[in-house]
């Protein structure tokens, strides 16, 4: 591996000195390397208030054009971009050993899957609000069928995948057919409305590879986050590629809670803001004199911004700020709370649902920093929304001190 230095023997330290120049620059990973070569440039943030918003240059490999998309604390963990399909045309033909999902922002059109060696492609159509998965290493097509832009995000496994094999030809070229990821039945991009338990946490899950409309459909209850919250899992062609849809009612805010990297919220109605801060500096940063490291990101749909910025844990909180209920996407890539250190069947608990002084990281509503329950109330009031935050979330319970077993 190439390293900028002005040395080019390697000595041992004398004496009692450390070895090493102490201080480094991070050198780019083969990911980084190959979204270089791809010619377009690579939007890094905290978040971006809508993806529209960004600009978008030719991209020679897919067909049409993007710009890629690393937000501080998914390096290395996944991968993302925007890309447009050109109006009345489509994408090239790609096949790839990493997985793929796809969000439509803007436009309508088709898709066209099949195995390398078929006869037969499987063509399905979507619009704006629709998600998918491309079967892993299966041929596809992006076609627009509109005079205008289709633009779509995409959130992939191709930095797990390039930096463990490093080698684009062996990723973009490999011959092995993944039937178990892509069987060909006829209603495989049908979609599929049953719900059923997670089998890690028992939460919502829907089998289905493809949402027509992931702004509009239908919820279970979940009320971890909020009360009245609203959230599922959708388990799309076999992958490992984690995410959840999720809503917050309108005039209410969920529970600040702490974990570390990878998840990307991504804004598919409403609006809102989120804060983000290091745990390290604690629940009630604005009070502890900790403003200037608290991160705020507003936005609208299609906006992203990360979770948790960057290295350790960070605490994050969502808030609703218009008339119409908060819904968002989670995108963690293949980072669900069942990939959590530890020897299988050691118990986990759900900790980012369980408040702090129950033994998890939400921060109870009466634990907050007053900061935000004062700013919420006035910039509800701005916007003439109701503020449905109840007075008694903001006290102490009573046996708020005691520790409750969590089954």
């Amino acid at each position: 591996m190439p390293h900028d230095s002005e040395f080019t023997h390697w000595h041992e330290p004398a004496g009692h000195k450390k070895a090493g120049f102490g201080e480094f620059k991070k050198q780019p990973t083969p990911y980084d390397s190959f979204m270089e070569s791809e010619g377009i440039p690579v939007f890094r943030d905290i978040g971006i208030s809508k993806v529209q918003n960004l600009p978008l240059f030719p991209w020679k490999r897919m067909g049409g054009r993007g710009h890629y998309i690393q937000l501080y604390g998914t390096e290395t963990k996944w991968g993302c971009y925007v890309v447009e399909v050109p109006a009345g045309g489509a994408l090239n033909v790609e096949k790839h050993i990493y997985e793929e999902i796809f969000l439509v922002v803007e436009g309508r059109g088709t898709t066209e899957v099949w195995q390398e060696g078929d006869t037969k492609k499987h063509v399905f159509e979507w619009q704006a609000g629709s998600m998918f998965s491309i079967p892993m290493n299966a041929c596809h097509r992006l076609v627009n069928a509109t005079s205008g832009g289709a633009l779509l995000l995409a959130g992939t496994t191709a930095p797990n995948v390039l930096n463990m094999i490093n080698n684009v030809q062996a990723v973009f070229e490999n011959p092995f057919v993944f039937r178990d990821r892509f069987d060909g039945a006829e209603d495989f991009f049908k979609a599929k409305d049953d719900i059923e338990p997670d089998p890690v946490r028992g939460l919502a899950m829907r089998r289905t590879n493809f949402i027509p409309d992931a702004v509009n459909c239908e919820l279970p209850l979940d009320n971890r986050r909020s009360v009245g919250a609203r959230r599922v899992e959708p388990f799309m062609t076999n992958n490992q590629f984690y995410f959840w849809i999720g809503q917050h009612e309108h005039g209410r805010y969920s529970k600040g809670h702490a974990h570390t990297s990878a998840a990307i919220l991504i804004c598919l109605k409403g609006k809102g803001y989120t804060y983000s801060w290091p745990e390290r500096t604690g629940v009630t940063p604005w009070k502890d004199g900790h403003a200037d490291e608290v991160r705020r990101l507003d936005y609208e749909p299609v906006g992203i911004v990360t979770a948790a910025p960057g290295g350790a844990r960070w605490f994050h909180q969502h808030f609703s700020a218009g008339k119409d209920p908060l819904r968002l996407a989670a995108w963690f890539g293949p980072h669900n709370p069942g990939r959590d250190p530890g020897a299988p069947g050691e118990k986990h608990t759900d900790y980012t649902a369980i408040d702090i002084n129950q033994g998890g990281t939400a921060i109870p509503y009466w634990m907050e920093d007053p900061f935000l329950r004062t700013e919420y109330a006035t910039l509800l009031a701005q916007n003439g929304v109701e503020n449905r935050m109840d007075p008694q979330w903001y006290e102490k319970p009573a046996d708020a001190d005691t520790k409750k077993t969590v089954v």
